[in-house]
């Protein structure tokens, strides 16, 4: 599974999970391809394609 980190460019259009370090989905967000992620509350969080 790809991780993105906030602001890198979203690869597909869709939903990602927001994970936290510790694995936990703590919320979603809808992107667009080609458009930057958005601010975590973490540094160390990151985020997943779902679908």
């Amino acid at each position: 599974m790809q991780k993105l980190v906030s602001g890198e460019k979203a690869p597909y259009s869709g939903e990602y999970d927001v994970i936290a370090s510790n694995g936990r989905v703590i919320g979603t967000v809808n992107v667009r391809k080609g458009d930057r992620m958005p601010p975590t509350q973490s540094s160390e969080d990151h985020f997943e394609f779902k679908g």
